[in-house]
């Protein structure tokens, strides 16, 4: 059973190190991303928010009061996202080995 957990814990040691590694030596050029802050993004989808709000909407036609509820729908969604734990399958397989280990 010793020697099992070992050889078991190695496994997982050299399947979590080496795509890193990997990654680490095939990325020679660095490259950034810009990528528009969650309050810049929260600031635009409120800005859109208070745009489709003061329209005009009683000439408008069924569709295109129809685009707005679900443009409307749409930001709520992308407003509310964002906060949430994500947890790759390597942190989940280390989480329940030390489970294993700890409840023993």
């Amino acid at each position: 059973m010793k020697k099992t957990l070992i050889a078991v814990s190695a496994f997982m040691l050299m399947a979590l190190v080496s795509p890193n590694l990997q990654a680490a030596c095939l990325s020679s050029v660095p490259v950034t991303v810009v990528a528009p802050t969650k309050a810049e993004e929260q600031s635009a989808i409120l800005a859109r928010v208070y745009e489709i709000k003061k329209m005009d909407k009683s000439n408008l036609t069924l569709s295109e009061k129809k685009g707005l509820r679900t443009e409307l729908k749409s930001l709520r969604k992308r407003y509310r996202d964002g906060g949430g734990i994500y947890l790759s399958v390597g942190a989940i397989l280390i989480i329940i080995l030390l489970l294993i280990l700890i409840l023993r």
